[in-house]
Formats: C-alpha cells, sequence, structure tokens
C-alpha cells in the first residue's frame, strides 16, 4: 500500500481541530496521552528550566506548548504544522498563555529552515510518525539537534512499532483493545486504517539510538504503554 502524501495528511487534520484542542484528555486515540503530555512538561521544565524558547513542530492545537508554558512561563514560543486550521487555533491558545513571541510556520519541518542554536526546548507530538526512510528520519533528527541551543532539550511523544513481529502483534492487539473501550469495534478499525495509510512508525529503541548518532550526549525515555512511548534526548553543553 503506498503511504499518503503530505497533502493528504493535511487535508485530514484541517477538519480535525476539535480532537486536539482538549488540554486535559490529549489526543483520545493515544494511550496514555495526559501522561505522556504532564511528564514530557515536567521533564522539560526540570532540564531546562532557564529556557527562553519553544518549538512545537507538528503543534496541532498546541496542547504541548500550553502545557510547558504552565511550568515555564512567557517563553518565545514558535509553532509549525501542516494544517492550517490546526496552526490558527493553536496561535490563538498559546498566544493567550505567554508574553513571549508566537511565530507560526505552515509547513512540513522536513522543508523549513529552523536555523541553528536557536530553541531551548523542542517537542514532537504524534508527528515523527510520518517520516518515511531511514535516511529521512535521520535528516530530521540531526536538523532538529542542530536547531537545540547547548544544554536544551528534545521531548517525542508518539506512536511506535516493535522490531519483533510477535510482540508487535500483542501490542497492536492490546492497543485494538484500547480503542474499542473507548468506543467501539468500528472505531478501532478507523483509527486502524488511517494508521496504515499514513504512519511509518519505527521502534523506540531505534528513535533512542538515532537521537545518540545524532549528538545527543544524554537519552531518556519517560514512558511507554503498547504502541506508544515519551521519550527525549539532552544536548551537551
Amino acid at each position: 500500500m503506498s503511504k499518503s502524501t503530505v497533502e493528504q495528511i493535511r487535508e485530514r487534520f484541517d477538519g480535525d481541530v476539535e480532537r486536539f484542542s482538549n488540554l486535559e484528555t490529549g489526543q483520545s486515540a493515544t494511550i496514555d496521552a495526559p501522561l505522556s503530555l504532564a511528564l514530557i512538561a515536567d521533564a522539560a521544565s526540570r532540564v531546562t528550566p532557564t529556557a527562553t524558547s519553544l518549538l512545537d513542530v507538528g503543534c496541532g492545537a498546541g496542547n504541548y506548548s500550553l502545557k510547558i508554558l504552565e511550568r515555564l512561563p512567557n517563553l518565545d514560543v514558535t509553532l509549525i504544522d501542516l494544517s492550517r486550521p490546526m496552526l490558527e487555533r493553536a496561535v490563538e491558545r498559546v498566544s493567550r498563555a505567554t508574553s513571549g513571541r508566537v511565530t507560526a510556520f505552515q509547513g512540513d519541518v522536513r522543508e523549513l529552515r529552523i536555523g541553528e542554536s536557536n530553541f531551548d526546548i523542542i517537542c514532537a507530538a504524534a508527528v515523527l510518525h510520518h517520516l518515511r526512510e531511514t535516511d529521512e528520519w535521520h535528516r530530521t533528527f540531526s536538523k532538529l539537534y542542530t536547531s537545540l541551543k547547548a544544554g536544551g532539550s528534545f521531548w517525542i511523544s508518539d506512536l511506535i512499532e516493535h522490531s519483533d513481529k510477535r510482540v508487535q502483534s500483542l501490542m497492536w492487539e492490546q492497543y485494538g483493545n484500547y480503542l474499542s473501550q473507548i468506543k467501539d469495534e468500528a472505531y478501532r478499525d478507523h483509527v486502524f486504517d488511517y494508521i496504515a495509510q499514513e504512519d511509518s512508525p519505527r521502534p523506540l529503541m531505534f528513535q533512542i539510538d538515532l537521537l545518540r548518532s545524532v549528538g545527543f550526549s544524554n537519552v531518556e525515555i519517560l514512558h511507554k504503554n503498547s504502541c506508544f512511548a515519551a521519550f527525549g534526548g539532552i544536548k551537551g553543553c
């Protein structure tokens, strides 16, 4: 099956703003979404307590920026998303939460210029699973590493897969049960269908190794449950 194009992914998210706008529940299709959201905000504020700037990649409606701003008020926030409606909602919400500058870019982080040593914190929630080939993963992680200031931190919350097919089958079954319980089997099938069409998740350990290979001096796994994980890397000073 050929995967969705960037334009097709953008079109789907254009119509899904409300589902991404609940700060308390996060994205309902993600297991432990509120926990991962809180853990990343807490870790970012502990690791980079003097931060002044945040880059939110695939910001959606801005939940991760808002949660981090609860711990680190008045950051300058740069928002990136494919979807214009998502970006507009994020700008509206984040602008009310900080006296810092809010800058928004509609586009693909793979294509946008984000510079070098510009940000203290980067977060990327439910977005990197859209990367395709291994070299694209490497280029994107390297680009984000380069855009961090020394001592900065990069935090990811995302769908992952497992290297062993037997383990992947087990975890996928658990995820399917979760989706069926929060709604029904039709919802489970709907989510599975768009994951198959759009997403190319990679194993957690692949991404941990990738963080190290692009230069992060320290990596941390904050949480993992079934096919979802929260983790990150800290750039040396």
